[in-house]
């Protein structure tokens, strides 16, 4: 039993070869000659722990991602192309029909009314089909996710500042992503660019590795509720820096929990900006929940509210009365002339900020360790290893346990209210949203974030710049090329079928005869790869940062 097992073996093998270990089984049939043929394709996981090779592959990719977008000197994306005579065809249509159907609803035409929402509505796709973004208007006669369930009403907050946050300036942006160039004395000039780091506020006392000094006295409930809404003052924390600067700020980070499990969030920011600036404006910004009170939890998890299939609504389950539904306790809070937010969420004094100059090791080691835990689920980020860090992680996940994350969430059952659109299939304390999990610590959005213009690409796009360097290096061309427009696009000729094959098939072999074919695949465009790359090395000394910062060819087959 102490001899290593072959399979084993076989996968750490792969692992090193940057194989996938867990594999598609995909049918390809080639349309003009009818051969099929299965073929091995990548799961594309981003996690360590389902597919290593995958996991690793998708890291370098967003390395280069970040390094090509931090410290650019031009403008990444160009304006909108003008719009064509069809797009503004159309949109003077739709006006048309507006107008007709206002006129309708002024004499009390209802049916036709009905015949021009159906005919704006087919208006409306036939302008998303042209090529044009977003929507003339909102439709007629619909509630949306983001409405309450009384058409035509739509709850509006006061957006005046709270007298406890500092007032920023307000500048008029710019249409500019790039910093400023500075000019040193002797006439040279160079563009910095910056790295923030934000956290949030202290929850108490806590000892070196984590854990809080007095468990009792550290506020897990804030620390829940912080950690559920931390992706929404980000999203603030950027608008309001962009006001104050008056310039469209790009950034590129990640979300990570701390030794105390709370989140912060680590940004390459292109650029560079004073660090009062950044320290004030973190200090002013805020994100306020207007939810209705969970002060009083009034059911248990053992005992919580149960479903009235007459009443079609949860009722206790003593004196059987239905439950606040949701539109009764958001009206009670616009009632309310002295209304208070349910929650407040804000960032903590630490702000850390430091300029980084391109090309340089500090660069480098940036975006290796903004990039260091995007491979590891929330919660190996840092190992539980001591009783202590146990039982606080633990104790906060029994407060996000019963914290409601969204207005649809079961858990406000917990606290007599029923939830927006409920139904009898909830289960309080048993929500399957992402930030419940006890491997999440609460963090469930995304864990990358980087602004739209910040590389000017997509990720399918640095993928397929790193396979045309590959390409380019060794000398192959693509076949079935073939012009689709005046303007010299290209786009490949459709040959190919594609379909999932089942692992009963007769025509899928063994998972582990498929990993050693694709290791001696691998092994062989690796040796090729290396030999092409010394050539080149040897007949242009210095190599492009594209070129020096390629991937495998077999990492980059598919």
């Amino acid at each position: 039993m102490a001899l290593p097992r072959s399979v084993d073996v076989l996968k750490e093998i792969a692992t090193e070869y940057g194989v996938c270990i867990r594999p598609l089984a995909m049918r390809r049939t080639d349309l003009d000659t009818g051969l099929t043929e299965v073929i091995d394709l990548p799961c594309g996981a981003t996690r360590e722990d389902k597919c290593p090779p995958c996991a690793k592959k998708n890291r370098r990719l967003r390395q280069a991602q970040i390094r090509e977008g931090w410290h650019r000197d031009d403008e990444p994306l160009p304006g909108p192309k003008p719009a064509t005579e069809a797009q503004k065809s159309l949109n003077l249509f739709r006006a048309h029909l507006e107008f007709s159907r206002d006129e309708a609803v002024r004499a009390a035409q209802w049916d036709q009314v009905a015949d021009l929402d159906e005919a704006i509505r087919e208006v409306e796709e036939a302008i998303a089909a042209e090529g044009l973004r977003g929507r003339v208007g909102p439709p007629h006669g619909s509630v949306d996710d983001d409405q309450d369930e009384e058409p035509g009403r739509r709850r509006k907050r006061s957006t005046k500042r709270r007298q406890d946050a500092p007032e920023l300036p307000r500048r008029k942006i710019e249409r500019r992503t790039v910093g400023k160039t500075y000019t040193a004395a002797d006439g040279t000039t160079y563009r910095p660019s910056m790295w923030l780091t934000l956290t949030l506020d202290s929850y108490g006392p806590a000892r070196p590795g984590g854990t809080p000094i007095n468990p009792d006295r550290y506020d897990y409930r804030r620390a829940a509720w912080d950690a559920v809404h931390f992706p929404r003052l980000l999203d603030r924390f950027w608008q309001n820096l962009r006001r104050c600067e008056g310039w469209n700020v790009q950034y590129a980070g990640c979300v990570e929990p701390q030794r105390r499990l709370a989140p912060h969030a680590h940004f390459a920011i292109r650029g560079t900006i004073p660090r009062d600036v950044l320290r004030t404006v973190a200090a002013a910004t805020y994100h306020q929940v207007w939810w209705p009170s969970v002060d009083v939890q009034r059911y248990t998890l053992d005992r919580p509210p149960v479903w009235d299939e007459q009443a079609a609504a949860w009722v206790d389950p003593d004196t059987r009365e239905p439950l606040t539904t949701w539109t009764e306790a958001l009206d009670a809070i616009d009632d309310d002339p002295d209304a208070e937010p349910v929650h407040v969420v804000r960032f903590g004094a630490q702000v850390d900020a430091r300029g980084v100059m391109p090309g340089t090791e500090d660069a480098e080691r940036a975006i290796r360790y903004v990039t260091k835990y995007i491979t590891k689920h929330t919660g190996d980020v840092h190992k539980v290893a001591t009783d202590r860090q146990r039982a606080h992680l633990d104790r906060l996940w029994q407060q996000l346990r019963i914290t409601p994350c969204t207005d649809r969430c079961p858990n406000w059952l917990l606290y007599g209210l029923q939830p927006k659109k409920a139904h009898a299939k909830l289960k309080p304390g048993r929500c399957k949203g992402k930030v419940h999990q006890r491997d999440t610590l609460g963090i469930g959005g995304r864990r990358i974030l980087i602004s739209r213009d910040w590389s000017g690409k997509t990720l399918a796009d640095h993928k397929h710049d790193v396979r045309a360097w590959v390409r380019a290096l060794l000398g192959v061309t693509t076949d079935g090329m073939q012009p689709v427009d005046g303007q010299g696009a290209t786009a490949e000729r459709v040959r190919h079928a594609w379909e999932l094959a089942r692992p009963d098939d007769p025509d899928v072999g063994p998972m582990t005869h498929r990993l050693m074919r694709s290791i001696s695949e691998r092994a062989r465009w690796r040796a090729e790869l290396l030999a092409a790359k010394d050539r080149a090395a040897q007949g242009s000394p210095d190599l492009s940062a594209t070129q020096h910062n390629g991937q495998h060819m077999g990492e980059e087959r598919h």
